[in-house]
């Protein structure tokens, strides 16, 4: 099996993000996650947060959970992360993620079958996470955020990707502070050398004026 895309869903994650960002500042980057983590059906969405960040994505994701059913969990370095995570994110009128507190290592270690993961390059630990989060057999959506701000130089996704992850395709979006997106194969399986239909997500920057098309 692999990850399937669903306009649907991506449509109704994309529609209900934007209503509930309204009163944020820092739009745009999370209603395009929320429709790739809605579209791409993913049932196990895993971000990372820590303390003085803004909540808009994890409120796209929680929206995104809602619509595929899914767990949508969040990786915190401290209980005072914890803490105001949880209620910015009850502010925000969003059921909060089931929080994990621990150090980047452990914490992605222990989640099993991630199918959509959302890092924060400004924190330092990023990489890690990538590394050792274990990946569902149906493949996986990565997201770098904030990539204009990363902490490290020189990013390839194969420095950072445990050993033997195959990456489809990737791309870098000037949307936001920078995202880089990769596709990760699924596990498995007889590969068909036929190509389906390409599937597309349209986005609108309003800060930049630009108009983004994203094929999956």
């Amino acid at each position: 099996m692999k990850l399937v895309w669903s306009p649907e869903i991506a449509s109704k994650a994309y529609i209900d993000t934007v209503k509930s960002c309204e009163l944020f500042k820092h739009s745009g980057v999370a209603e395009l996650i929320a429709a790739m983590a809605g579209g791409w059906n993913a049932k196990m969405i895993v971000e990372t947060w820590s303390h003085g960040g803004v909540v808009t994505t994890s409120v796209g994701l929680a929206i995104a959970a809602r619509h595929t059913c899914g767990r949508h969990v969040c990786i915190v370095p401290d209980e005072r992360s914890k803490l105001e995570y949880t209620k910015a994110m009850r502010d925000a009128g969003v059921t909060s993620a089931e929080v994990i507190v621990g150090g980047a290592e452990d914490a992605a270690a222990a989640l099993q079958e991630v199918d959509f993961l959302v890092v924060d390059c400004r924190r330092r630990d990023f990489g890690k996470v990538l590394r050792f989060a274990k990946m569902g057999q149906r493949g996986a959506v990565l997201v770098c955020k904030n990539v204009n701000q990363r902490s490290v130089s020189g990013f390839r996704w194969h420095g950072v990707l445990d050993r033997g992850t195959r990456v489809v395709r990737s791309v870098y979006l000037p949307v936001g502070k920078g995202l880089d997106i990769a596709y990760i194969g699924s596990t498995g399986g007889v590969v068909s050398s036929r190509k389906g239909p390409s599937r597309w997500i349209k986005h609108f920057d309003e800060k930049s004026g630009e108009e983004h098309l994203i094929r999956g």
